[in-house]
């Protein structure tokens, strides 16, 4: 006899019962077991008074947060960092920037080996010459995405939006380098149609596996600062079939 398939939790049912196992784990044993939480069957579950009181802080916090709308990319854009959501300032390491404003998870790991790779490849990086996420209002196009904390400018005083040429022929070939390393998840606003050279934002969506599986490799050891020769018959040819590829997609 087959099982009967259990019901979907709801959101709000999901993070009641994540927070109720994080109390379960913070009080001591015999605590746990003697709690009404823990010792109720699954139809009359019933949750102590401090996970729901900690769940309706968080929800509340989420929504005053969230801007309502989606960045041009899929992602929620939030109207502050550092204040308990997923954007928050974070250090480039073995850069002068210590302040990059990013989505916590795998947009940080990725951006931040993007921008680790730029300051030992293309060009030494001074501080306050990455913008991480911006807020909202007045953001137009691609450039949305930084209110997302998915996209970075770097350094927009070189390279003004709707100006060409701001790199030469070997530094755009290390930034074609470096999009390919990154499997297409990144694409360059000089590639766009209202063109931004300063610009880099995920071309992807929160739930795109291929975002996972490259934060998952970039985890795994494979740091900026390695010597890569970019004129590399295979690397030249998988940056140039991206570059195609994104710009036939502007």
């Amino acid at each position: 006899m087959s099982a009967t398939p259990a019901s979907p939790l709801s959101r709000r049912g999901f993070l009641l019962r994540a927070t109720a196992v994080a109390t379960a784990v913070a009080l001591p044993h015999s605590q746990a077991l003697a709690s009404p939480a823990y010792a109720a069957g699954p139809q009359d579950y019933t949750f102590p008074k401090a996970v729901r009181e900690g769940v309706a802080r968080a929800e509340a916090r989420n929504e005053r947060l969230l801007a309502g709308t989606r960045s041009a990319n899929g992602w929620d854009m939030e109207t502050a960092t550092d204040q308990g959501g997923s954007i928050a300032n974070r250090p480039v390491p073995g850069t002068p920037v210590t302040d990059l404003r990013v989505r916590l998870g795998a947009p940080e790991t990725v951006l931040v080996h993007l921008v680790r790779r730029f300051h030992y490849e293309l060009a030494e990086l001074q501080p306050g010459e990455v913008v991480g996420w911006s807020a909202p209002d007045g953001l137009r196009g691609p450039a949305r995405n930084l209110a997302s904390g998915t996209a970075v400018r770097i350094r927009p005083g070189h390279c003004p939006p709707g100006t060409k040429g701001g790199y030469f022929p070997l530094e755009l070939a290390v930034l074609r380098d470096i999009l390919a390393e990154l499997d297409g998840v990144v694409r360059w606003g000089g590639d766009d149609r209202a063109v931004d050279e300063a610009l880099f934002y995920l071309a992807v969506g929160p739930d795109n596996t291929r975002l996972t599986a490259v934060a998952e490799r970039l985890r795994a050891g494979e740091g900026a600062g390695t010597l890569v020769d970019v004129h590399d018959k295979r690397r030249r040819s998988a940056a140039d079939a991206l570059a195609r590829r994104q710009r036939n997609d502007s």
